[in-house]
């Protein structure tokens, strides 16, 4: 079935708009998978009211703007993303990327999301700063921020607990200067 939801932001391969209530019941079956619980820190089951709540709570957020992201090949929501706690006087912001369809990964659609992500964050908003944290046990995120041109700021040790186990988190940021000079080189 087509996505007939506005887009917001457009790449080649996917592109991101509001998310909508439509969304939830697959976001809710996203947040009750244990590997994506494991890599997220999702603690606590979803429920319907639970993540209905979740939605309203960041329709209202005016520190937060969060998307769908759309596959445009297939039409189909492959996950959510955002910037978080924006913080204007500071020109600084988080960002969180969720590509929870399994079958969407490793096929460069991350790359694209975080590239308007972070066009949005830096040409748009204005912001200087998005940094973002990272289980440091997730490998392939750690690569995957690297290579976008995010640097390694510090480690929150044992800051995170999943499953019986401590783990570090990984705290990473990009600048507005740095996210420029890469995109002029691509």
């Amino acid at each position: 079935m087509p996505d007939t939801a506005p887009i917001f932001l457009e790449g080649e391969l996917v592109y991101l708009r509001p998310l909508e209530q439509s969304d939830l019941p697959q976001l809710q079956v996203w947040m009750n998978d244990p590997q994506l619980r494991g890599l997220i820190g999702e603690t606590m089951p979803s429920s319907q009211a639970g993540i209905e709540a979740y939605f309203e709570r960041i329709q209202k957020d005016s520190s937060r703007v969060w998307f769908a992201v759309v596959e445009k090949a297939t039409q189909r929501l492959i996950g959510e993303c955002g910037l978080l706690r924006m913080f204007y006087a500071w020109r600084t912001t988080d960002l969180s990327i969720m590509l929870c369809d399994p079958a969407a990964r490793g096929k460069g659609l991350g790359r694209e999301v975080m590239h308007l992500l972070l066009d949005y964050a830096f040409g748009y908003l204005n912001f200087h700063r998005v940094s973002i944290g990272v289980v440091g046990s997730n490998i392939h995120a750690l690569n995957f921020y690297d290579k976008i041109g995010f640097r390694r700021e510090g480690v929150q040790r044992d800051g995170y607990f999943y499953n019986h186990s401590y783990q570090d988190f990984v705290m990473m940021s990009i600048l507005e200067d740095e996210f420029r000079e890469l995109t002029k080189a691509s």
